[in-house]
């Protein structure tokens, strides 16, 4: 599973944030990792340097394995509960989604069949 984190320019200490949110993902993520090819994360301030709530934005698609790409936004105060929001919202939308073609395979066995073959 790779994982590639972006900043925008108003995101400070943007290598340590990109080395915490990576190793954030990998854990967080490792259930899901044989299914996912791809993980972007973009990180920004939207309102730059003036003061404002739930200002900074935490965006995450997740590329999964024969389904459309999987992606959320969370927007908090602080970007560590941006990313920590996002986290918590991409595990779910990637439950969700698995699920559903785990559900589907397992009410068709022939395309299950047809599958491993």
């Amino acid at each position: 599973m790779l994982i590639e984190v972006n900043t925008d320019n108003n995101i400070e200490g943007r290598q340590e944030l990109r080395t915490y949110v990576a190793s954030m993902l990998t854990d967080e993520l490792n259930r899901f990792s044989e299914r996912i090819s791809r993980v972007e994360v973009h990180l920004g301030d939207e309102n730059a340097n003036k003061e404002s709530d739930n200002d900074k934005r935490c965006m995450i698609e997740a590329r999964v394995e024969g389904l459309k790409a999987v992606a959320v936004t969370h927007h908090a105060g602080t970007i560590h509960q941006a990313i920590e929001g996002a986290t918590d919202k991409i595990k779910k939308s990637l439950d969700h989604a698995i699920g559903r073609v785990r559900d589907r395979n397992a009410s068709n066995p022939e395309d299950v069949l047809l599958d491993q073959s």
